[in-house]
């Protein structure tokens, strides 16, 4: 089943910015209660762009320099990331169709 893959600082390079796959990366934390909105969302999507976009989450708290490094100051916040650069960004809880418009822009 797709779900999200949690990644580490250590690991975002390796991870995003060098994957050859268009990358959304979710910044969150457990005690945010959007994120855990968006949560059931990620994981749909997920499984609907399985082999075109890889799903990853980043705990901000855990993470502080991945997430002081793209400027997130309200999470949940999401990047999409294709050839190794943020293209789009998403602030808040949105809806599915908002995201998937922003996945389509970068999978076509």
């Amino acid at each position: 089943m797709a779900k999200p893959k949690e990644i580490t600082d250590v690991e975002f390079d390796r991870e995003v910015v060098q994957s050859k796959t268009p990358v959304l990366v979710d910044f969150w934390a457990p005690w945010c209660g959007p994120c855990k909105m968006i949560e059931p969302v990620m994981e749909e999507l997920a499984k609907e762009y399985e082999g075109k976009v890889r799903f990853t989450k980043v705990n901000v708290d855990e993470n502080p320099l991945t997430a002081s490094k793209f400027g997130i100051r309200a999470i949940p916040s999401i990047l999409v990331f294709k050839g190794g650069k943020a293209v789009k960004q998403v602030v808040g809880a949105v809806p599915k169709g908002e995201l998937k418009k922003h996945l389509e822009a970068v999978v076509a």
